[in-house]
């Protein structure tokens, strides 16, 4: 398993080693000392799994108290998957990564307590499965604005082509007023 940082702190590209032959493949997604070796947290308390269909935009969540990491990975279909850092002593405060998760590059994403998550599903459909560090608590959820101009996130949209977003996420919080982490 190679585990690589990306431009935030905390935030990680995850690549596993994927053994395939003509029956199938094989691969481990998750592997505890591996992520002790490289700082991350081994424990989770949670297993999440979202299907959606092409141009469906969930996020950007995060919860203000019971932050929750998240190891996310795609077992069907493609998603551009994007972290946000909302976390003010960072010096990368405000700052977004996104990457490409696919079944076919097997790729994860670790997110770390402290960063909203969202993603665009970018094939037919996706299924998205996650694991997180703590548990949901609903009345802790926030939702940043996915196209706050103040994020500039790229989600390769194009101009005026809307994603597929729910009530709560169409009515996010830009940053400039949203609850944020210390």
């Amino acid at each position: 398993m190679e585990i690589k940082p990306t431009p935030i702190p905390g935030v990680m590209l995850i690549q596993p080693q994927v053994y395939q032959d003509e029956r199938g493949f094989f691969m481990e997604t998750f592997r505890a000392s591996d992520f002790a070796r490289a700082g991350l947290p081994v424990d989770f308390v949670q297993d999440n799994h979202s299907h959606s269909r092409r141009g469906v935009l969930r996020g950007l969540h995060y919860q203000l108290r019971q932050p929750q990491g998240k190891l996310v990975r795609v077992v069907h279909g493609e998603v551009l998957d994007v972290a946000v850092d909302l976390r003010r002593s960072s010096p990368t405060f405000g700052a977004w990564f996104g990457a490409r998760l696919s079944q076919a590059n097997k790729t994860q994403l670790w997110m770390p307590p402290g960063c909203a998550h969202g993603f665009l599903v970018l094939s037919a459909r996706a299924d998205v499965l996650y694991k997180t560090s703590d548990y949901y608590a609903p009345q802790w959820e926030r939702t940043l604005l996915w196209n706050d101009p103040a994020l500039g996130i790229d989600w390769g949209l194009k101009p005026g082509q809307a994603p597929l977003l729910s009530a709560k996420d169409a009515a996010g919080t830009p940053l400039a007023q949203a609850e944020t982490y210390a």
